[in-house]
């Protein structure tokens, strides 16, 4: 006999049942199906156009000159990073990370402001896939166009539509690959290396690279790279908190929703406002359904915002259904000001550190950088004269694009050393380091110690200005 309840199976059948409705609820499109999102204009339409429009200076800005040179140059085969009249070389690799820092902040205390907005309006997946659909919304028009041709048998005309598009979207992809390189080398040199075949096996596999992937990811996975390929949905997700506003849908004026009927006044109606037209799940870039609450695909483009304003205007009812608002606002709680969430306030002091230590950095770049590096085996050498000779392995970095002269001096001691060694001044090639073996002597009779401190500085020959300084010690025997 069996020894389960008697409404064991009634309550299994009412679990699995709600186990259903619960995975329907939450549906997430996992590539089984194209989404051709519908475009309208709107606000939040207007503002992500502003937004993409800041990409043409990934495709423009290197073609911008500054003192006969490309403005923007990241040479890695030379390893110099040439910013304006700013010259980046490896040992000042450290401001890459400050930089990586400031825009990590940057990304947390945005996330934690206005959501994933980095996602909807500046995300170069977002952008790039926008282009490409609007250009297969020109060429195949409406979404339920579109959906309709997909299915269609092939014919002259759906051949013709199609391989224009997949040109265009390759021609695409061919000019991101492109574009890219250019900031590596000289951009008016590359085009010609291009033009006639000559560019470097790198060049033409980078190119490749970006051209078949740009292809891809934005002509065919779209949605499904922000859903299960890039880190940033998930590290943007747990940024959230009470206070970050998000699209949302008001529940309480919305429902119950129901078809508006022909004729009939909205306002008089016992349903909610939401007359169920579906039109903001029709212009979401990645399916969801703002009404059943945030969703792992929502990008905070506010597209569904500027869909359910419209229809609220045509049936004379106020906008807002879909707004931004954050947990506490909708919970009847007083919107906090930014100085008063710690967590802001914490990407923020962040921030003006980071700022601080790139400001201060591109400042103490300087053209010259020294490295001293003081013989150890012996410490010290008695001449046959009495003096007392040190060897030193100094290094002169040119931070310039220019070759230079310099003159080594040495101060910051009380006696006087004599400079024996390299002749000079030196020459050091631009952006190169020098290396240079030099030996100071001390009369004997004068060194009464076991060591003293000397300070080594060179300095331009045509601009004492441009110098470098370096403190070391010099050893005796004592006395």
């Amino acid at each position: 006999m069996s020894s389960k309840p008697e409404n064991q199976n009634k309550t299994d059948h009412i679990d699995h049942e709600a186990l259903y409705e619960d995975a329907d609820y939450w549906h997430v499109n996992t590539g089984e199906e194209t989404i051709h999102a519908k475009r309208m204009p709107g606000r939040f339409r207007t503002l992500k156009w502003w937004s993409a429009s800041i990409w043409l200076i990934f495709f423009l800005g290197p073609y911008l000159r500054w003192d006969g040179h490309q403005a923007i140059l990241f040479d890695i085969a030379n390893r110099k990073f040439h910013i304006f009249d700013i010259t980046i070389l490896p040992q000042d690799v450290w401001l890459l990370a400050v930089v990586m820092l400031f825009f990590a902040m940057l990304l947390g205390a945005v996330t934690s402001v206005a959501g994933r907005v980095f996602c909807g309006y500046f995300c170069f997946q977002t952008v790039w896939t926008d282009i490409f659909t609007l250009l297969e919304e020109k060429l195949e028009g409406s979404p339920a166009q579109r959906a309709r041709l997909d299915k269609a048998p092939w014919n002259a005309r759906k051949i013709r539509i199609k391989v224009i598009k997949h040109f265009l979207w390759i021609l695409i992809g061919l000019l991101t690959g492109i574009s890219f390189t250019l900031w590596f080398a000289d951009a008016y040199q590359m085009w010609e290396s291009y033009l006639t075949l000559t560019a470097p096996l790198v060049a033409w596999v980078t190119v490749a690279t970006f051209t078949v992937f740009t292809y891809i990811f934005a002509g065919f996975m779209r949605e499904q790279v922000c859903l299960w390929l890039c880190p940033y949905c998930r590290i943007q997700g747990v940024m959230y908190d009470c206070e970050t506003i998000l699209p949302t849908y008001d529940v309480k004026r919305g429902e119950p929703r129901g078809k508006l009927k022909k004729n009939t006044d909205p306002q008089g109606r016992e349903l909610g406002d939401c007359i169920d037209c579906k039109l903001c799940v029709a212009v979401c870039p990645t399916g969801v359904d703002i009404r059943h609450g945030q969703q792992e695909g929502c990008i905070t483009c506010g597209l569904c915002l500027d869909a359910c304003d419209s229809i609220m205007d045509k049936i004379h009812r106020p906008r807002g259904l879909i707004s931004y608002i954050s947990l506490d606002e909708i919970n009847g709680k007083p919107k906090l000001k930014l100085f008063q969430r710690p967590r802001v306030l914490g990407f923020l002091a962040i921030l003006v550190v980071s700022v601080a230590g790139m400001l201060w950095g591109v400042t103490h770049l300087g053209s010259l950088e020294l490295s001293v590096i003081h013989e150890r085996q012996p410490l010290y050498v008695i001449q046959s004269d009495g003096s007392i000779q040190n060897k030193y392995e100094l290094k002169v970095l040119n931070k310039t694009d220019k070759p230079m002269d310099v003159d080594l001096t040495v101060t910051g001691t009380p006696y006087t050393p004599t400079i024996h060694g390299a002749t000079m001044p030196w020459k050091v090639a631009p952006g190169d380091v020098g290396a240079f073996t030099v030996f100071l002597r001390i009369p004997g009779s004068e060194f009464k110690q076991e060591r003293t401190t000397v300070v080594f500085t060179v300095s331009d020959v045509e601009d004492e200005n441009v110098k470098a300084v370096y403190e070391s010690m010099f050893f005796g025997p004592g006395h």
